[in-house]
């Protein structure tokens, strides 16, 4: 079977699928409890990535980005909350089984009308209480060495010294070690696992590049906003043309990584594996397609050429500019990966917005809290003048 009958086929399937799918929870409420379900795994990604960007400078010894350090502190800030969301949100799913189809009860029993021999395979993975264990070991691994490199940081401001840099150094050493493995399975279990048959062995790179360019860019949006109201007077052109720099390059990064994965699936042409991507490319009567290619538009090639030049980088209003659309371009790229397996041909775009700015009301109320309750600048951090007198 060529590309454009699996093509063909994947969209009937699809749509068939679309029109059957809603025999539990109302419409609405099942585009609600996505919704949070998208929305948060979006938000406690780019939190996560704050302490990954500011354990990844500690174990560099990289002396520039000191005086951006408190921004990432203070991104953490929703992991906590985000994390008791993702277990309520995942809890009132069960009831209708509105986000996993692998809960659908008897679906991995032989017996039962629901039996689905692929999912059964993956039973030993995909059970209920298993996944809450994964769930909340990521969640608390990640918010406790959030927690711990801050009250180092303050510590450091309070008494000086370097014991609470070099102590800094081996937590963030340990951190980056387990986020390596628990981001990757995160994504299978959060995102991949909402289309259960399907499969793909750079999913987690997948993921990981969308939250690390994410984060970056609310790391830039924020020093951008506290510079232009006063603070963080030290920052400078050089600092903003680093992370211009890091904005450019992982949007690359992620633009490579979505095409490994779609070229090498679109090549091997197997019906289990392109339905993914059948689904996003004309399935459910196109509904997402315009998304499809419009995800690449606004997440490679408008970073790309608005950022190809050095003065650009150094330039807030273009910094900001970037940094907007980096960050919806990347919710639209979760989007993607939550609808088409959930709503199928029944997605919109009223609630999960509505959605959305709720709960990103509520990260920056954490995120601005956390900011005032310590001295923006790590006045104490060895490196701090480095960061002051930083040029490129």
């Amino acid at each position: 079977m060529g590309w454009g009958e699996h093509h063909e086929a994947a969209g009937h399937m699809a749509t068939a699928a679309g029109h059957a799918e809603h025999s539990g929870s109302p419409i609405w409420l099942k585009r609600l409890l996505v919704s949070l379900w998208h929305s948060n795994v979006f938000l406690i990604g780019v939190s996560v990535v704050g302490t990954v960007f500011m354990a990844i400078q500690y174990v560099a010894y990289a002396g520039w980005s000191v005086v951006i350090k408190r921004i990432n502190e203070a991104l953490s800030a929703w992991i906590l909350p985000g994390g008791v969301i993702m277990v309520l949100v995942f809890a009132a799913s069960l009831i209708n089984h509105d986000l996993f189809h692998w809960t659908v009860p008897g679906i991995m029993d032989k017996n039962s009308a629901n039996y689905d021999a692929i999912i059964a395979g993956k039973g030993g993975f995909l059970s209920i209480p298993f996944y809450l264990i994964r769930m909340l070991s990521y969640l608390f691994i990640w918010w406790t060495f959030s927690q711990r490199l801050r009250q180092l940081s303050i510590q450091e401001d309070l008494n000086g010294g370097t014991s609470y840099f070099h102590t800094s150094i081996t937590t963030a050493a340990l951190f980056l070690v387990l986020f390596a493995v628990t981001s990757s399975m995160s994504a299978w279990d959060w995102v991949m696992s909402v289309d259960v048959h399907w499969f793909s062995t750079m999913f987690g790179w997948y993921v990981f590049a969308s939250w690390w360019v994410s984060g970056i860019a609310a790391t830039t949006l924020i020093a951008i906003y506290l510079k232009q109201a006063g603070y963080l007077r030290m920052l400078n052109s050089n600092h903003f043309h680093d992370l211009g720099k890091f904005m450019f390059g992982f949007s690359i990064f992620w633009t490579y990584v979505w095409f490994s994965q779609f070229m090498l699936i679109w090549y091997a042409n197997l019906p289990e594996e392109s339905v993914y991507f059948n689904q996003r490319l004309g399935g459910f009567d196109g509904r997402y397609t315009w998304m499809f290619y419009g995800n690449l538009l606004i997440n490679f090639a408008f970073p790309f050429l608005a950022l190809m030049t050095r003065d650009a980088k150094r330039q807030m209003i273009m910094l900001k500019i970037v940094c907007i659309a980096i960050l919806v371009g990347h919710w639209s790229d979760f989007y993607l990966m939550f609808m088409p397996g959930t709503m199928k041909g029944e997605n919109g775009f009223l609630i999960e917005i509505g959605v959305a700015l709720i709960l990103l009301g509520a990260f920056l109320i954490l995120v601005t809290r956390r900011l005032a309750s310590a001295s923006l600048v790590p006045v104490n951090h060895p490196f701090i003048e480095e960061s002051v007198h930083h040029t490129t």
